[in-house]
């Protein structure tokens, strides 16, 4: 599945009514020039993940920088890194959610 119809699938699983008025995926542009990524995870299955930073420094305009902070995914990078960040999110995302689900069935399994 190609990543921009990954992000709008993992967006569209949490909206149920109330998560989408208050919370979002919210795509803009830095005057440095780069972008900034920030993706809400209250109420998903990542509120509580832990993420480790990442900082990727290439050059003044190949940059990337990753964290998880007030239950706020955040990403920034330079003016052609929008899809390195959210390959950052979702292979986070999808790792996570992954061994939640298999923790679930172990539990079904032995209840």
């Amino acid at each position: 599945m190609d990543l921009l119809t990954w992000i709008q699938n993992w967006y569209y699983k949490h909206c149920d009514g109330d998560w989408e008025h208050e919370y979002g995926v919210k795509i803009d542009t830095l005057d440095n020039p780069g972008w900034a990524v920030d993706i809400d995870l209250v109420d998903t299955d990542l509120e509580s993940a832990s993420f480790e930073r990442i900082e990727v420094e290439r050059s003044e305009q190949d940059w990337v920088h990753c964290s998880v902070q007030e239950q706020i995914f955040r990403g920034r990078g330079g003016p052609k890194n929008l899809e390195d960040i959210l390959e950052i999110f979702r292979q986070w995302a999808s790792r996570t959610e992954n061994a939640r689900d298999h923790n679930k069935e172990g539990l079904t399994r032995q209840g």
